[in-house]
């Protein structure tokens, strides 16, 4: 019924080993992150009544539910996006369309097969979750309308990056617009959400409003209407929208695709002064005297000069990105320029620049635009960098440019300074909020250039973590997924450790087995990811301080203090991994070819 492309991707899934490893570990990350909240727990109080459990059991669930929501979410979104783009840069999708395949077959079946992996990851927890109710506090009403609101979040999701990446003709474009869009969803729902005042168009709006139905589904009582409607009207109106987005994808995949860059364009027809050419050409052949006036009618367009990096002059002085990067930066800037609304109605109204007060609130009030902005800036350079590479190697251009005299540092500096060049206003736009916060004395100029410099130096990182998986991963979609998880995994991972650690206060001796067991596991799966191909004494030293450095830093800015440390901490520990990454592409540039067109696979150039 999905179509052939479908039954390929069910076909050969099972019978790779890496389907079952992720099912492993997403299943064991989940209870080790139950685990650990239990051992806190334990550790700092004695359970002794059976509302201790369900006041645990109902924590834990408000916890792994909207993680595990943002978690496959995002892994449908950006695996949909990044493989329908990969078979673009390597035209297979070109193969597809001159088939018999209708356009609800390509579409339908591409969007159905970016699905087995997170929807069989949800299915893997679900006795994990079922395991809650059994401590308490927790009803099979509320976990039937989680997963319910989760899995048609990870539809939507999937949709959306399907239909997007068939719309882009670019890997970047088609990431960066599908976080972009998601992203918009749902302020624009929040929004909607929050000046509504009509009883029914709120109640619609929240339906489709994520965050809204999440929160009415870990609410015992779902509000007023229960938390079983509140999840069948949210599944119903996510389902229409997937429907439409879909809808439009099937009937736009072939006016889409081939894209104008490349369709072949039909000769131009002579006209009569290109046939006077022509004749002054033969002429000139015959007699063997060059004419003036065929010299000056030549349409031949003068060349360009090329820099002596000439990869850094492709990244700034050429659409190495498509043209239609340009949309992705507006729809960046828009959403700047929501963040900077609320920062700036914040400092007008005199809130923001009331006193920290940690008994009232905890963190300030302008802090959850900035980082959002920051986190999304952070992820859009990330998904550029690693891209860059991606590319190049779909595209074969990156066989090319490995025998050429073009030597590592070249390469390398080329490719970091395009990628923060091309990607100027994202990182810039936040780093003017923050100056504006300090010019208007919500932060002393003490902290806005701390703030500065740590979001700078996390800027390189990204870059370059980037660029480090494009080179070391052969399949552009493994590259980009291992680089945005790294990110994930540092901004969202360590958070969600904090908020364990936080929840349950206690003495920390008594934390301190449960913290190292995360901060562990952690720091063994970033090394997993950023050197099991080549693996250093340098990136295993990063990879096991990259999570404490990050834990310590959050940790130290919600408490408000020690600023200095924080910056110098963070400066210290992504400048040292920047480098781990940095030195061995300087010096020993091996890049993973591609094993399947016959080369040397696995040989560095």
């Amino acid at each position: 019924m999905l179509g052939p492309v479908f039954y390929r991707e069910a076909t050969v899934a099972p019978k790779r080993l890496k389907t079952y490893l992720a099912r492993a570990i997403y299943l064991l990350a989940l209870f080790v992150l139950l685990a650990t909240g239990y051992l806190v727990l334990a550790g700092t109080r004695t359970l002794t009544s059976a509302s201790d459990l369900a006041r645990f059991g109902s924590s834990m669930f408000g916890l792994l539910a909207p993680l595990q929501l943002i978690v496959l979410a995002s892994l449908a979104a950006v695996g949909a996006a990044s493989n329908v783009a990969q078979e673009k840069d390597r035209r297979t999708l070109l193969l597809l369309l001159m088939t018999r395949l209708s356009g609800v077959e390509i579409v339908i079946g591409k969007c159905a097969a970016s699905l087995l992996g997170p929807l069989s990851l949800s299915a893997v927890a679900i006795p994990l979750f079922l395991l809650l109710p059994l401590l308490g506090g927790v009803s099979i009403d509320q976990v039937v309308g989680v997963y319910a609101i989760t899995v048609s979040g990870v539809i939507l999701a999937a949709a959306v990056g399907t239909v997007v990446g068939l719309w882009r003709e670019k890997t970047f474009q088609a990431i960066a617009t599908t976080v972009l869009i998601l992203v918009s969803y749902v302020v624009v729902a929040e929004i909607a959400t929050l000046r509504l005042t009509a009883d029914g168009a709120a109640r619609i709006v929240a339906w489709i409003n994520p965050i809204s139905a999440m929160s009415a589904a870990l609410s015992p009582f779902g509000g007023t209407v229960g938390v079983l409607a509140v999840a069948a009207g949210h599944t119903l109106a996510t389902a229409l929208v997937a429907a439409a987005v879909l809808g439009w994808g099937i009937l736009r995949v072939r006016a889409w695709n081939p894209s104008r860059e490349v369709r072949y364009q039909a000769p131009e027809p002579e006209t009569g002064s290109d046939l006077r050419e022509q004749l002054l050409a033969d002429e000139r052949d015959a007699t063997g005297e060059l004419s003036p006036v065929t010299v000056a009618q030549w349409r031949a367009r003068s060349p360009r000069r090329v820099w002596d990096n000439p990869v850094l002059w492709r990244e700034v002085c050429t659409w190495a990105y498509g043209r239609k990067v340009i949309l992705v930066r507006l729809a960046f800037v828009a959403l700047f320029a929501v963040a900077a609304a609320v920062v700036v109605s914040s400092v007008r109204s005199g809130e923001a620049l009331q006193r920290f007060d940690s008994s009232e609130r905890t963190i300030p009030v302008t802090t959850l635009p900035v980082a959002a902005i920051g986190v999304i800036s952070l992820v859009l350079i990330n998904a550029l960098a690693v891209n860059s590479l991606t590319g190049e190697r779909d595209g074969l251009a990156l066989d090319l440019l490995l025998v050429t005299d073009i030597r590592p540092a070249e390469f390398i500096f080329g490719k970091l300074l395009g990628v923060l060049y091309v990607g100027k206003e994202m990182i810039l736009l936040p780093l003017g909020l923050v100056i504006y916060l300090g010019y208007s004395g919500v932060m002393t100029t003490e902290n806005t250039v701390f703030a500065i410099l740590g979001a700078t130096q996390l800027y390189l990182f990204v870059s370059m973590l980037g660029i480090h998986s494009g080179l070391n991963y052969i399949v552009g979609k493994t590259a980009t997924l291992v680089s945005l998880g790294t990110v994930f995994f540092l901004c969202v991972g360590v958070a969600i450790l904090m908020v364990i650690m936080v929840s349950f206060r206690g003495a920390f001796e008594l934390q301190l087995a449960p913290f190292l067991a995360m901060i562990l596991g952690g720091g063994a799966a970033l090394f997993a990811a950023l050197g099991w191909r080549n693996p250093s004494s340098a990136i295993f030293a990063a990879s096991f301080l990259l999570p404490l450095i990050t834990f310590y830093a959050i940790t130290q800015f919600l408490l408000q203090r020690d600023q200095l440390f924080v910056v110098l901490t963070v400066l210290a520990g992504y400048g040292f991994t920047t480098a781990a990454m940095l030195v061995p592409a300087l010096s020993e540039f091996d890049v993973s070819l591609d094993r399947d067109r016959g080369g040397a696979g696995g040989e560095g150039s």
